[in-house]
């Protein structure tokens, strides 16, 4: 009878007597046979009988006591119960606000197992510490980066910690749960989730599409698309309502010339070499072109120069002041896509500025005088658009911002967290004839949005079902209530594998 390690990474399997199925492959350096980690499920159902010791896990069961913060809406618990019904692996799409920390932590004490949660700044560790701690009381919870190196059974790690260690963290937890999974198929990060024997995968996102198409890497490495809604589903109940409007805006006579000036030297370029600017391919030609004359960066330098010509327009710094007015009392978040033009309307409107170099303290400053309301409003480029919990807000603005559909996403998120009455608005201050009205089409695209304005839904996907409204956020109770144990009954259609624990 054969034997199961686990060994940086991979699978051993030792003392096999005939040829093993697929993925092994016979490592002459061990003299024995080899496969990724990552294939411990199904090395385990195909081969289950054959193996006389399954040494490859070092995680244990929790036996925890979960306290959720309340109740789980209904499609928190429609998420939970898709991710279940498939074996406990599986992607959930939720905007932003829609709770879906709750639903990773519900993932943890459903499955019963070590469980690391991976994320991608130390700004979500800390979040996700505090959700663990209040979560799992009687839990120590570790950390794996910003300074600490704490394998407990319960830990948070970030993205980059965990696929430093991935080779030693690989069969520690039985449970990984990756928050803003789309950071995660990139060939750095992927090993954490090859190196890893975990049986229960639960990737969380309110953006999951990437530009480079590697999103569609994530159902091997975590599970299908098992769940999705958008903001647009959830108004109203679970999100506040909310409109989106856009406002344009003409550039000076000045303005125009320079920015077709910059744009006809650009083009040329692109003309010269049969370069298109319509897909990534093409801008990443253009990039790659541009670095290797002295013509080539001229272009680069006048496609950087129109851009600025568009976001920094003092016409954007006019209707910016009519959104303050309009909005005066109320908590406006304004986004650009750049540090100068952030620091610009910080200067004209004296509103703080964020910004990636904005000290932590500062940082936590300016967010916590927003929360309380000392200061109304808060101008960054892209400090907020993912990884730090932003107090409550009901106006967004969005001076410049890429194409790319997960900025408006996330944008839009930080304003969409419930309160009584709220009835929040996303403003696009648009340049009227330039390249920024393409640019907001292109994020718009694959972006379910509201198409009625304030008040209308959109019916849901899947088998379609309809989200059914409850006045003032009905909610379903979570299974076995507060304080359950993750033993009770609640879990009983909980799918136990045999090599967690030996079980047979």
């Amino acid at each position: 009878m054969a034997v199961l390690r686990f060994d940086r990474g991979t699978l051993l399997l030792e003392g096999f007597a005939s040829l093993p199925p697929a993925p092994f492959e016979f490592d002459p350096r061990v003299e024995a046979y080899r496969a990724p980690a990552i294939s411990y499920p199904e090395v385990i159902r195909v081969l289950r009988g054959q193996i006389r010791e399954n040494r490859a896990p070092a995680y244990g069961k929790l036996e925890l006591e979960f306290t959720p913060p309340h109740a789980l809406y209904p499609h928190q618990q429609a998420a939970l119960a898709a991710w279940r019904r498939a074996g406990g692996r599986g992607l959930v799409v939720l905007p932003t606000g829609a709770g879906k920390s709750l639903v990773g932590l519900s993932a943890v004490a459903w499955a019963c197992r070590s469980a690391l949660v991976v994320v991608p700044t130390l700004d979500l560790m800390h979040q996700w510490y505090a959700h663990l701690r209040a979560a799992f009381p009687g839990a120590y919870v570790g950390l794996i980066g910003g300074g600490y190196h704490e394998v407990t059974e319960l830990a948070v790690a970030t993205y980059d910690s965990a696929a430093i260690h991935a080779e030693k963290l690989g069969n520690r937890y039985g449970t990984l749960v990756f928050d803003e999974v789309h950071h995660l198929p990139t060939d750095f990060y992927r090993a954490i989730a090859l190196f890893s024997l975990a049986p229960y995968r639960l990737g969380l996102t309110a953006t999951l599409e990437r530009a480079d198409l590697r999103h569609e890497e994530l159902p091997e490495l975590v599970g299908p698309l098992v769940y999705r809604r958008h903001a647009a589903e959830l108004q109203g109940d679970v999100l506040a309502e909310y409109r989106i409007e856009r406002i344009y805006t003409d550039l000076s006579l000045a303005e125009r010339q320079a920015y077709h000036q910059a744009l006809e030297e650009r083009n040329r370029f692109l003309d010269e070499h049969g370069l298109g600017l319509g897909t990534l391919q093409g801008w990443q030609r253009f990039v790659m072109m541009s670095a290797r004359s002295e013509a080539g960066r001229r272009a680069m330098r006048a496609h950087r120069e129109a851009g600025r010509i568009a976001a920094a327009t003092p016409g954007k710094l006019r209707a910016l002041e009519v959104i303050l007015a309009r909005h005066a009392g109320e908590k406006i978040l304004i986004f650009t896509a750049d540090n100068d033009t952030a620091y610009a309307v910080s200067r004209a409107y004296l509103i703080p500025c964020l910004t990636h170099q904005t000290r932590v303290k500062e940082r936590q400053e300016f967010l916590e005088r927003f929360r309380d309301g000392t200061y109304r409003a808060i101008v960054t480029s892209k400090v907020l658009n993912e990884g730090v919990d932003v107090p409550d807000a009901s106006v967004g603005v969005v001076l410049s911002g890429s194409s790319v559909p997960r900025e408006l996403v996330q944008r839009l998120g930080r304003i969409l967290r419930r309160s009584e009455g709220k009835r929040a608005v996303l403003y696009e201050v648009i340049a009227k004839e330039t390249r920024e009205e393409r640019v907001s089409e292109r994020r718009r695209e694959g972006v379910r949005l509201d198409p009625g304005g304030s008040g209308s839904r959109l019916v849901t996907g899947g088998s379609g079902s309809r989200l059914v409204t409850g006045g003032s956020g009905a909610r379903l109770e979570f299974p076995g209530g507060s304080g359950s144990r993750l033993e009770n009954a609640a879990f009983a259609d909980q799918p136990i594998l045999w090599d967690d624990l030996g079980e047979d």
